[in-house]
């Protein structure tokens, strides 16, 4: 790299900054990606032992960067998706919601001798280690992007031309723009004053792997407790074979906090109840992690040669696992819109061209956290005339196809303005 100001800076080299440095640096934008933690500790095993849903749309992205071979392998197709609400005991309601995955084939999708659109999965199960290692491995070949590690910055200053990065290190980066990455707590947004919509939902998510009896058949479940919702997420078998699913299971804070710290046999009852015995016997695999849970809306997601991307700009409640996905397509709209930029020889840190990106993405996430936020507060409680309406409001959806496949294609991503890496194609 010379010493001409980079087109982006990212901040933040989780998986919607180092995505988004990948998309930025392929699609040529000259590109510097900052984190302080080295980089080769993201794909450690236990790094923090989450998993992550990857949208049919989102899937695309990958492919149109050359990322998804190397994921395939590792990521297990959601085919169907079942939910229902359940008593302090785990026993779901016999009232439910399915989603099947034929109802929403995608006319894009590859056309079978009849001519008819393939059934893609909704969405595919992978764990955040091997998406972390498919970016890293494909960014430290890009060279476009420099990778910055372990470094921070300690100073930050904006102007209408340019923006500066101060690194702890003593090194200056110049940047016609950068990108806050840093996830819902990050300071670049405080410190542009740009203020957020930001509460606790007094809950934790208890995030595990479950080895069970039965397969899962790529059946993804989400049962809703009385103290949050319990997600049983299809996974790839185990080394030797084990049927796996990854558990987000919702407690309220003080209740989790309690079964955290039971003795394994004692969380183990607890757990099997609360799990059911659809699949058969079924047990903890490995640790236990946990995870406060709130809600963060970012006023506004643009200042001076500033953008907000991911849970920088919207942190929301895992309860439709749409967070990440979200940050996909901010990801894919921005790149989209810097890569327009500069093919017509504009700047890419200009107002104009940051507002556009703004208008794009708001309207889509606003309805994201809105819908999250609404279906926790309706869901994590037992009030009966409530668990009711809900129950028989489920089972109406149910029994309308249309709206099914409706739902079901607002969760692969297939309905509004899509960018082109979302679409499949290179911006």
């Amino acid at each position: 790299m010379d010493d001409r100001p980079f087109d982006l800076a990212v901040v933040g080299a989780g998986l919607n900054g180092s995505l988004l440095a990948l998309a930025a640096g392929d699609s040529g934008l000259a590109t510097a990606l900052i984190d302080r933690v080295p980089l080769a500790s993201f794909t450690q095993a236990g790094f923090d032992g989450r998993t992550t849903a990857i949208a049919y749309t989102s899937q695309r992205l990958f492919a149109a960067l050359g990322l998804w071979e190397e994921i395939a392998a590792h990521a297990e197709p959601i085919r169907d998706i079942r939910i229902s609400d359940a008593g302090h005991d785990g026993r779901a309601s016999p009232l439910f919601l399915h989603f099947d995955h034929r109802e929403a084939a995608d006319e894009n999708a590859e056309r079978d001798p009849r001519g008819r659109a393939q059934a893609a999965p909704m969405g595919w199960i992978v764990e955040n280690r091997f998406l972390r290692a498919a970016i890293l491995r494909r960014l430290a070949g890009c060279p476009t992007v420099e990778l910055v590690s372990p470094d921070e910055v300690v100073d930050t200053e904006r102007t209408a031309d340019r923006a500066a990065l101060t690194l702890k290190s003593g090194r200056t980066i110049a940047a016609r723009l950068v990108a806050s990455a840093e996830g819902r707590f990050g300071s670049m947004r405080e410190e542009a004053g740009i203020g957020a919509r930001a509460w606790s939902y007094d809950q934790i998510a208890i995030v595990l792997v479950a080895h069970h009896e039965r397969p899962h058949r790529g059946v993804a479940q989400e049962k809703f407790l009385p103290g949050g919702p319990f997600a049983i997420l299809p996974m790839t078998a185990g080394e030797h074979g084990e049927h796996r699913s990854s558990i987000v299971w919702t407690e309220r804070a003080d209740l989790a906090r309690r079964l955290l710290e039971l003795d394994a046999a004692r969380f183990q009852a607890e757990f099997a109840r609360r799990f059911g015995d659809h699949l058969g016997r079924v047990a903890p695999a490995g640790p236990r992690w946990w995870f406060p849970l709130g809600l963060v809306h970012a006023d506004r997601y643009v200042d001076t040669r500033l953008v907000l991307v991911g849970d920088a700009a919207h942190g929301i409640h895992p309860i439709a696992g749409q967070g990440y996905n979200l940050g996909v397509r901010d990801i894919a709209a921005l790149v989209e819109v810097l890569v327009d930029a500069k093919r017509l020889g504009l700047d890419v840190g200009a107002a104009d061209t940051l507002e556009r990106y703004a208008r794009w993405r708001r309207a889509d996430n606003f309805t994201m956290v809105a819908a999250t936020d609404v279906l926790n507060r309706l869901f994590s409680n037992d009030i009966k005339p409530i668990r009711l309406a809900r129950d028989l409001g489920l089972a109406a959806v149910n029994r309308v196809p249309p709206l099914r496949r409706f739902f079901v294609r607002h969760a692969m991503g297939l309905v509004g303005d899509l960018p082109k890496l979302i679409r499949g194609e290179r911006p």
